[in-house]
């Protein structure tokens, strides 16, 4: 039998953290982090990364797993993740994903083909200290060229994978969207994904507001701390809520402006997030959270996974 896996995704700000929590209170579950940002040490406030307080005793995984001049994938997060399944399971608990970064879960559920060239560090650190000079522009023609449809699928501000899929082609000058074509969609898992949404109004006040609580936290002074520490290019500091305040460290934008980017961005993140969920996965089941009363939807959610448990525990 495959493992089951319970997903919760959605938009940052909707309450995933929270109802992974419940979920692992109900079903006696464990989390497992799926957020590309909170596998770095030190990067807490910025990242939104659980407190001790709010995980409720809970044990929580793929945390503060890596320093942050390390570097992370969605290939590394597969295997990472089967082997966290495979504890949790083996322990007669349930494995609870939580986390936004869509494509780490879309490749580790539905079971992507990774290439298996080996990562070029030179090549990518000079893409990305290139890009911070002069731009993203002439390395996302380039890719345009190369391999038009994975340039579609990819933002040309997500520089990490515009230059992830020119160093394929680089080293095997195979275009990455062929390796991707040749996924199958047979998963490793039995999965139950829950997906959460808002209403955008009410989801932006809260991004808005979230922000804000982050600067009462000492966001500013976490990231200070983390430029002065790891400097400027490492991949941790790429993070929404961390890139944003470099110019203002280097006294080319104002707090204001800074604070308002990050706003901005991150409800931009968080409208993406939504549209990768609904055209990139399958099976999904879609909940739309009232932030005053979450415990009323989450009630149906306990009552649609426990359905599906014991359908699959049969």
């Amino acid at each position: 039998m495959k493992p089951t896996l319970v997903s919760v995704v959605g938009p940052t700000a909707v309450g995933k953290t929270k109802l992974g929590i419940e979920i692992s209170k109900r079903f006696s579950g464990e989390v497992i982090n799926g957020d590309s940002m909170q596998v770095y040490e030190h990067f807490d406030i910025g990242s939104a990364k659980v407190t001790e307080e709010e995980a409720e005793g809970v044990p929580h995984h793929l945390i503060d797993l890596l320093s942050p001049l390390d570097r992370y994938s969605a290939a590394r997060f597969k295997e990472d993740l089967a082997q966290q399944v495979e504890r949790i399971t083996s322990r007669g608990n349930l494995p609870v994903l939580v986390g936004g970064t869509g494509f780490y879960i879309q490749s580790a559920i539905y079971n992507f083909n990774f290439s298996s060239a080996k990562r070029d560090d030179d090549f990518v650190k000079k893409a990305i200290e290139d890009i911070e000079v002069n731009g993203v522009e002439s390395y996302y023609s380039k890719l345009q060229q190369v391999d038009p449809k994975q340039a579609n699928k990819i933002h040309p501000n997500n520089i990490r994978r515009v230059v992830r899929a020119l160093e394929v082609y680089e080293r095997t000058k195979t275009p990455m969207s062929e390796y991707e074509a040749s996924q199958s969609s047979e998963s490793p898992y039995s999965p139950f994904i829950i997906a959460l949404d808002m209403k955008r109004d009410v989801l932006y006040d809260r991004i808005n507001k979230r922000v804000d609580q982050m600067l009462e936290e000492g966001l500013l002074d976490e990231v200070n701390k983390l430029y002065l520490t790891y400097g400027a290019s490492s991949q941790a500091m790429q993070g929404i809520g961390y890139k944003e305040w470099i110019p203002y460290l280097n006294n080319e934008l104002s707090f204001d402006q800074a604070v308002e980017q990050i706003k901005q961005n991150t409800r931009k993140f968080a409208k993406r997030q939504l549209t990768y969920y609904r055209n990139k996965f399958q099976g999904v089941h879609w909940y739309m959270i009232d932030p005053d009363d979450y415990f009323e939807t989450f009630e149906t959610i306990f009552s649609d996974l426990a359905g599906f448990l014991e359908n699959t525990n049969e």
